[in-house]
């Protein structure tokens, strides 16, 4: 489990810098975006990387990897969304957006360890084709509940759908290292 963590923490650090290099160059633009914009932005990124998967030409240079990365950051954007309510204008420093992209990822990371611990790691195990299908099938779930006005009567909420598309995606990236 300590090198998962490692592991983990490395795809965290890379996608945490292209966060903040993004937010010097268009500010938290996104924090007027409603979050079924970003389940969509989330949707686009997935169904690329499956289209990757299945094709055996690729018609631009960019490949799964740039994908996962924009999963994992989207999703943070859509906790933080969730928890901060959507702005009428950007509203975050890059200081301020980081403390929440790094409180987020803190909280996704301890949810990873806690179930990674009672699946012992099978994640290990899993095709990244498959951890794909999961983050869409979360997805799908997510625009239910989004659909239902956030609503759910039995099921995990739109944090914890997030959370798990994050945590996918990174061991995907993981797989692909």
């Amino acid at each position: 489990m300590q090198e998962t963590s490692k592991q983990y923490d490395a795809v965290v650090k890379e996608c945490r810098s292209l966060f903040i290099k993004k937010m010097a160059d268009y500010g938290s633009a996104w924090r007027i975006l409603r979050l079924p914009s970003l389940t969509d932005q989330i949707f686009i990124k997935a169904q690329r990387i499956r289209q990757l998967q299945e094709n055996d030409v690729r018609k631009v240079d960019e490949g799964e990897k740039s994908e996962f990365i924009g999963i994992i950051n989207y999703s943070i954007m859509a906790l933080i969304q969730l928890e901060n309510g959507v702005a009428e204008n950007p509203d975050l420093s890059t200081e301020e957006a980081t403390i929440l992209y790094d409180k987020h990822s803190k909280i996704t990371k301890e949810l990873m360890l806690n179930k990674n611990h009672d699946y012992g790691e099978v994640w290990r195990e899993m095709r990244v084709s498959s951890l794909t299908d999961l983050i869409l099938q979360k997805l799908l779930r997510v625009k239910t509940i989004e659909d239902n006005k956030g609503k759910t009567i039995v099921s995990e909420g739109l944090d914890a759908n997030y959370q798990d598309m994050i945590n996918y995606a990174i061991f995907a990236m993981i797989h692909l290292s």
